[in-house]
């Protein structure tokens, strides 16, 4: 009788010792634009790994699902017994489990910043999209043309179908998880619900940015909860930085694992520097690209604060709060365990509108809706000050919060509720007044304050003054 003998194959990922800086950046000719254009120099991180190592772990019988250059490693599939052997080989730094395929030890245990429908239909856009004033910047013209997005979520569920969406406008999907699923099947709704604040449009709703074009990404798995999706995540960040994305938006956080050997320590593992996928969005932010993340749902339950990424340093981690500006009491609280303030600004969470992939319109709580609606605002903005970088949007972005300078110091809503139009008039920082890189004047007519832009006058609050 012939046994045949099963080996469990785990994730793992591999950090090599080296990396040759030969051939071309892994930049498209875009990327490669925006870094001319920001003064970003390229480096060491924008070169792929080398080919020679993992040929290698190929040849050894391993199988690779994606590769990190910023990292200078490798997630691969293969047994304990070989992970132990390619741990001694000479350019491997080290090997760190990232999923057990056993099956859940302890879990589910899922932090991420996933919504919770609460109820029916109606047309709430004017009022989700007017608490943060973006409405203005709307009718002078901007609506993010010009900027690419990247949505990262974990389903997208007939978004390649969907008549409220312009299909011309997504330019390609990606898939960083190793579900077998349909990427526009099965997978979820959840990210189809988080582009439709950004690029939906149907009668009685209207998107953040619907002339933006964007990319769909995926990286959150059905099952199991692991560090794994964490270098999913990353995968997805370096696509999105090789593509050229101006704004990527994602709505996951991870914190507790299925494995309790995997949690994270929030007292000191929040700094934006311990876990793989916090340091690859401060890599991001820092190769042009303003990342917005969402803050989490656990602020009732027992973990209470934000999780990674939303830790990273440079991005815009997003609070939830109401139409009427109140904070969401289930929206993750800060600062990050090295004292920053998190979240640095919030949008509508609680109750926000968003399109059902059936067609209807309903409202569903969640940080993961504030999130798409601050990334669409700033791609609005970012699409009227298109000579501006990342770090620049990023400023004007915070310091028109509602509570700037100063913070909630209950840490749900960070500097505050944003204002999309004041974030437009303002002096750029560093800008001596007078002298603003947008054509701009004020000035005082018949006794109140006018703002001209490029011939049109404006109040302060951004209502077109006829003559």
């Amino acid at each position: 009788m012939i046994k045949f003998l099963m080996i469990l194959l785990n994730i793992f990922f591999v950090m090599f010792t080296g990396k040759p800086m030969t051939g071309e950046p892994s930049l498209s000719e875009r990327a490669q634009e925006q870094r001319d254009k920001w003064n970003i120099p390229t480096d060491e991180l924008d070169y792929p790994v080398d080919s020679a190592y993992l040929d290698s772990l190929r040849t050894f019988g391993a199988t690779i699902h994606h590769t990190s250059r910023w990292f200078n490693g490798a997630t691969v599939e293969m047994s304990d017994a070989q992970a132990a052997e390619v741990a001694t080989w000479s350019f491997v730094s080290g090997v760190e489990k990232t999923r057990d395929n056993s099956g859940s030890i302890y879990g589910p245990k899922r932090l991420k910043a996933n919504g919770e429908r609460v109820s029916g239909e109606g047309d709430w856009t004017d009022d989700q999209l007017g608490t943060y004033n973006l409405l203005p910047l709307h009718a002078a013209g901007y609506e993010g043309q010009g900027i690419l997005m990247a949505i990262c979520d974990g389903g997208f569920y007939k978004a390649n179908t969907l008549d409220c969406f312009r299909q011309s406008q997504e330019l390609g999907h990606f898939d960083f998880t190793d579900d077998a699923d349909d990427f526009y099947g099965s997978t979820g709704t959840h990210g189809t619900e988080c582009l439709s604040t950004i690029s939906g449009i149907t009668e009685g709703f209207y998107g953040a940015a619907t002339k933006a074009d964007y990319y769909l990404m995926r990286s959150e798995e059905d099952e199991p909860e692991s560090p794994k999706e964490m270098d999913n995540l990353v995968a997805a960040l370096e696509k999105a930085d090789s593509l050229g994305v101006n704004v990527f938006s994602v709505s996951l956080g991870y914190a507790q694992f299925d494995n309790d050997e995997w949690d994270l320590n929030k007292y000191t593992d929040l700094d934006g520097k311990t876990t793989r996928v916090s340091r690859a969005a401060t890599i991001a932010a820092r190769k042009g690209m303003l990342v917005c993340v969402a803050a989490g749902n656990e602020g009732n339950g027992s973990w209470g604060t934000i999780s990674a990424p939303a830790d990273a340093d440079s991005v815009l981690t997003v609070g939830a709060v109401s139409v009427d500006s109140l904070a969401g009491s289930f929206s993750s609280y800060g600062p990050s365990s090295d004292g920053r303030i998190k979240p640095e600004v919030c949008a509508v969470g609680v109750q926000a509108t968003l399109l059902y992939p059936n067609g209807s319109i309903v409202r569903s709580n969640g940080t993961s809706f504030a999130t798409p609606l601050l990334a669409g605002m700033a791609a609005a903005l970012w699409s009227a000050l298109p000579n501006e970088n990342a770090m620049q949007i990023r400023e004007r972005i915070i310091r028109s919060a509602h509570l700037y300078p100063n913070y909630d110091t209950g840490n749900k809503m960070g500097y505050g509720i944003p204002d999309a139009w004041a974030a437009y008039n303002m002096q750029p920082a560093g800008v001596e007044s007078g002298k603003s890189i947008v054509d701009s004047q004020k000035r005082i007519e018949n006794g109140q304050m006018v703002i001209i832009r490029n011939g049109v006058k404006y109040t302060i609050f951004g209502n077109p003054i006829g003559d």
